[in-house]
Formats: structure tokens, C-alpha cells, sequence
């Protein structure tokens, strides 16, 4: 493969990929290109390190962006898992939270619609990867407390919810 122009100005759009690996690049995040439309990469949230994936389909104008928290659900907490995912998602404006058939993990999740021309600016690409980690922040001791801890779904979100506010 060969190598990609990534030395871009705030006021430059670039293809998504080559945009986010610029980001994350200049961020100092391990990230590495694993196919021509697609990136991997890992950033230290605060309550584990996430891995984030984008993925560039150029026939729609869509990026897809995963972040994985690394949290699996085990068969007997899906249905609780599964009722909290519903009431973590009422809560948010972008993207949604799923859990991935293929391994039982817990993703995020967020479809980019771009522009005409497909092109990532560095702001979207900011917002994007900024989201996605502090979405996963603000909901990653919901789900800890369903897993882990046996609480009920309703529950476990109005201590994370608590605990969030408290840390602003």
C-alpha cells in the first residue's frame, strides 16, 4: 500500500481514513490502516482503553465509527443488557450503543453522513472520535453495574447518571 499525504491545516478536508489517522497521528494514538477504507486505532478513555475502528464506505458517503469498550456479555446478563441498552439510548442524541452478535461485545456505534464529495474535515473527524469516547465514559458504569454488579438496569443507569453529573 502505498503511503498516504497526511500533513493537513485546520482548514483541510481529507478523505475520512486519511483524516483520522491524521488525528490520531498527531494525538499520539496507536492507529494503523488494516484496508484501504478502513482504520483502527486505540485511545485510553477514562475508565478503560477503547478501541475505535472507522470504516469508509465510499459508495454511500458513510463512515461508520465503532468504539469498543471491550465489554462482553455473558448469555445469562443479555436480557438485562439488552433493557439497559433501551434506556441508554433514550439518552442520547448521536450515535447509539448495540451489542455485536459476532462475540457478544458492546460496541458504539455512529454513521457520519459526509458531503457530495466524501471529504472529512478535522473538526467532524474531532467531534466524531470525541463522542464516541465520551459516550462510552458516560455510560461505561451503567453497564458495569448491570454486569458486574446485579443491579437492575433502571438502576445501574441512575448511578451513572449520578456519578457523571457529580464529576462535571
Amino acid at each position: 500500500m502505498m503511503p498516504r499525504e497526511r500533513d493537513f491545516t485546520a482548514n483541510d478536508d481529507a478523505a475520512p481514513v486519511d483524516m483520522l489517522v491524521a488525528l490520531f497521528e498527531a494525538r499520539g494514538w496507536e492507529c494503523e490502516i488494516t484496508a484501504e477504507d478502513e482504520m483502527v486505532g486505540e485511545v485510553q478513555g477514562s475508565w478503560a482503553k477503547y478501541q475505535l475502528r472507522a470504516i469508509w464506505r465510499s459508495a454511500d458517503n458513510v463512515l461508520q465509527f465503532l468504539c469498543l469498550p471491550d465489554i462482553r456479555v455473558t448469555a445469562e446478563k443479555k436480557q438485562r443488557a439488552f433493557e439497559l441498552l433501551s434506556l441508554v439510548n433514550e439518552q442520547m442524541w448521536l450515535g447509539h450503543f448495540d451489542i455485536w452478535s459476532n462475540g457478544d461485545m458492546l460496541l458504539y456505534r455512529h454513521g457520519a453522513l459526509l458531503g457530495d464529495d466524501g471529504m472529512l474535515s478535522i473538526t467532524q473527524a474531532q467531534s466524531l472520535v470525541e463522542n464516541a469516547i465520551d459516550e462510552c465514559d458516560r455510560f461505561y458504569p451503567a453497564f458495569q453495574f448491570v454486569l458486574w454488579g446485579d443491579k437492575s438496569p433502571r438502576d445501574a443507569l441512575d448511578a451513572a447518571m449520578v456519578d457523571a453529573l457529580g464529576e462535571a
